[in-house]
């Protein structure tokens, strides 16, 4: 044992009683190094980067990129989507559960998908159709993420096949019949209301369906006790069904002018329906005929508008107005883009599809409604031909997002609804009518096994 007077050894590197003292100049030549690796290496990075390949780069499309018109592409952020789409989604038949058939052929069966496929009401049977030629359908509830409830409300209601009171007694009696929509409480199940009315058309949607996935082009929509149907954090705005013959590349039925042909700056092209912004267009085109195209139009007789005489007159300008009507929306909005003028948003409280991926600062225009008259014209008249070119073409790359094609098109809006559907993806869900036990068995209040549960059953 060593002697308390022992001082621990000091250990020195083999030869540094050889090495030199550090000088001014050596301080100096360190940081030069230092500087100089530090400029190597960012431009090394910037060269050669390490992160996920740019959505630009179609030598290496990343499985999240959606590649759109003229060769460009646009990609879903990771966050929150994932690197590609995985989900599995259950379409209910028609004829599985009582009830349902008559949400999408009314009270006698007789109104057929082909009559509900036209105008606003087309996006319920679009959305229906392309689903269940879906590669991300499952017919096994057991392993589905997501359940479609198909109904073709909006169009049942108008030619008559169910009343307000009936579509909302045969809508409850629908959920009662459905295990899967008790067990979440309604989270996973995504229903689609394509018209202004939004869920308001199914009356108890507050009491029912307050928790399920909404599709849905209106995003403000508020009933009498001023109560909106739209919730961000859950709910999806999906672009408005605009006529077939004119979203078909190169055969629409109506095509584009070049801007030197159109004959006005601007035209408003609709019914007035008492609205505020609408009533002051009429009357600013009745002032300024030469710059703004606003006839009244009307549901039927001289007033009225074939779809070819439409288009033939929306193309005739340079920029499309799109003031809010009932609602916020307008699928007039979605339409610009398939003759080639530049939407101008007259709706404050209007949102639109695909956020996270579209800047619409780049394809449109949104004006104060407060603000409509000589003022929005001399506004307009002020945009260079070079800018609404610019606008214009920015346009024609993302419109085939508002197309309902079917899933081997390489951009469409069923892809972006795919991309938000994943984001509202949770690995567990529960209701108030929802337990577990320490074996991980589903049970409801009476503790009746979930795969027991017998219909119809009282819903959250």
């Amino acid at each position: 044992m060593g002697s308390p007077n022992n001082k621990p050894a000091r250990i020195f590197s083999p030869h540094n009683h050889t090495s030199p003292p550090c000088t001014r100049t050596h301080q100096i030549g360190a940081l030069l190094l230092i500087a100089t690796t530090f400029f190597l290496t960012r431009l090394f990075d910037q060269a050669f980067p390490t992160g996920p390949p740019s959505s630009l780069n179609n030598d290496h499309p990343s499985p999240n990129v959606v590649h759109v018109s003229d060769g460009g592409s646009l990609s879903w952020p990771q966050r929150g989507y994932g690197s590609h789409l995985s989900l599995k989604i259950y379409v209910y038949e028609e004829d599985e559960i009582d009830g349902l058939k008559e949400l999408l052929r009314g009270r006698d069966g007789k109104i057929s998908a082909d009559a509900c496929l036209k105008g606003q009401w087309g996006t319920q049977v679009k959305i229906h159709g392309l689903l269940l030629e879906s590669r991300f359908r499952t017919r096994k509830k057991e392993e589905a993420d997501l359940f479609f409830v198909p109904a073709y409300v909006k169009c049942v209601r108008m030619m008559g096949g169910l009343n307000d009171k009936e579509i909302n007694h045969t809508y409850v009696k629908v959920l009662s019949q459905m295990p899967y929509f008790r067990r979440s409480g309604g989270r996973d199940h995504i229903f689609v209301f394509p018209s202004g009315a939004g869920a308001h058309l199914f009356r108890s949607w507050a009491t029912y369906i307050n928790r399920s996935i909404i599709l849905t082009p209106e995003a403000d929509r508020t009933d009498k006790k001023d109560t909106s149907a739209f919730n961000t954090w859950k709910d999806i705005i999906i672009p408005g069904n605009v006529e077939d013959g004119m979203t078909k590349r190169r055969v629409a039925m109506v095509q584009p002018l070049p801007l030197s042909k159109r004959k006005y700056l601007a035209n408003y092209l609709g019914r007035a329906q008492g609205k505020v912004g609408r009533l002051k267009l009429i009357e600013l085109a009745k002032q300024y005929p030469d710059k703004l195209e606003s006839p009244e139009l009307k549901f039927s007789g001289p007033g009225k508008f074939g779809r070819m005489e439409y288009f033939q007159h929306l193309r005739n300008a340079k920029f499309c107005l799109a003031p809010r009507g009932e609602s916020s929306w307008t699928l007039r909005f979605y339409e610009s883009f398939f003759v080639e003028c530049v939407p101008v948003i007259l709706s404050d409280q209007a949102e639109f599809p695909f956020q996270n991926v579209i800047d619409y600062t780049q394809i449109s225009i949104k004006w104060p409604s407060t603000r409509i008259g000589l003022e929005l014209l001399e506004y307009l008249e002020s945009i260079p031909d070079e800018n609404i070119e610019q606008m214009i073409a920015a346009g024609r790359q993302i419109r085939c997002l508002w197309v309902y094609a079917p899933e081997f098109e390489s951009c469409s809006a069923m892809q972006g609804i795919m991309w938000e559907l994943q984001r509202k993806l949770r690995q567990f869900h529960q209701s108030a009518e929802t337990f577990w036990l320490h074996n991980r068995t589903i049970v409801d209040r009476r503790l009746v096994e979930f795969s027991s549960w017998v219909p119809p059953m009282p819903l959250p």
